[in-house]
């Protein structure tokens, strides 16, 4: 999974830039069969943003209606309003990581609750939505060189990463525990409740770190954790319901989707708990990325706001199933996870 708590896992170096279609449709305008052929709204004007669309059963498809925001489309560099899209980089290359950001049904469309925020944001800056789907290593290789405005995937703001990027805040960065639906065990919030038992994780995450310093915590007391590695996301959930591992470590909102897309069938999953990613009092964030200095972050982060203002935003996240992670305001530039655990 491509989950941005991914912090030094080598990814595979084929980066590939794909436009992907997405009804977004101007007052007054046709809709286009890409986000980067469509016709934003301009300096005023409402577009129709289709959400979750072709996402699955954990979600539920709908229309979002955005007014163009003149006051914030003017915070945009006149390079950006001039070109006439907004360029959004997405870490999804591969399985990708439902509900965040996957290629949805037909095989082609990049879906999920971070590109559809994102084409939101495009509709309040009144341009069009140009989704550039890569690897999550060259997400950031994109948004270096300037072909991507803003990375828009599950990124963890954290201190590290804060010395070369800026960051507008949109989510909760929490991370759960995936068991099977017959499975009582439950986190509660206590390390000490994982002694004894084999969990999945995704190797170079901050969900591994954690596993590691609570696996460290419990070997000093005696007690065993032990952690287990899988090729991808569908071998790992494969291994839960098995009994394989007790449960999985991922992001929080992947196992919502996965709990509400299984809920009733044989490889039913359910929540056992959830967690900060920082593991400690500071609740971590998700924010959209950008460079340092690309004036970008914070017509960003007034566009968020806004979307939260008017109700859209919890739209969005209800369409996933992920209010829970909602926050009630975009920070530019927030307190992130500390350098050691970046």
């Amino acid at each position: 999974m491509y989950r941005a708590r991914l912090v030094s896992r080598t990814l595979a170096s084929v980066s590939l830039a794909l436009c992907v279609p997405v009804v977004v449709t101007a007052c007054g305008s046709s809709p286009s069969s890409k986000d980067s052929g469509q016709t934003g709204a301009g300096p005023s004007g409402t577009t129709s943003v289709e959400i979750a669309q072709g996402a699955g059963a954990g979600s539920t498809p709908g229309s979002i209606q955005v007014a163009v925001q003149p006051d914030i489309r003017n915070e945009l560099p006149p390079s950006v309003v001039s070109r006439g899209k907004f360029v959004i980089g997405v870490g999804a290359l591969g399985q990708g990581a439902p509900p965040l950001a996957f290629v949805g049904s037909d095989g082609k469309t990049v879906t999920g609750s971070d590109p559809d925020l994102a084409r939101l944001v495009a509709a309040v800056f009144g341009l069009a939505p140009d989704v550039e789907n890569s690897t999550f290593d060259n997400l950031f290789v994109g948004i270096d060189s300037g072909k991507v405005d803003a990375g828009f995937s599950d990124t963890t703001i954290t201190e590290q990463r804060k010395k070369k990027y800026e960051f507008a805040s949109y989510g909760q960065d929490n991370l759960g525990f995936g068991a099977k639906a017959s499975n009582t065990w439950n986190f509660n919030g206590n390390y000490e409740n994982l002694a004894g038992l084999t969990v999945a994780v995704d190797a170079g995450t901050s969900q591994e770190k954690l596993l590691l310093s609570w696996q460290s915590k419990l070997q000093a007391e005696g007690k065993s954790l032990s952690l287990k590695y899988f090729p991808d996301v569908s071998s790992a959930w494969s291994a839960v319901v098995s009994g394989q591992v007790d449960a999985y470590f991922i992001a929080d909102p992947t196992v919502l989707y996965q709990a509400k897309s299984t809920a009733g069938t044989p490889r039913a999953i359910r929540d056992a708990g959830a967690v900060s990613a920082s593991g400690s009092s500071l609740q971590g964030l998700i924010g959209a990325t950008t460079k340092q200095g690309s004036g970008l972050v914070k017509p960003i982060a007034d566009a968020i706001n806004h979307l939260i203002k008017n109700g859209q935003y919890q739209q969005l996240l209800n369409a996933y199933g992920l209010i829970s992670d909602a926050v009630p305001a975009s920070v530019v530039n927030p307190p992130g996870l500390p350098a050691s655990g970046s």
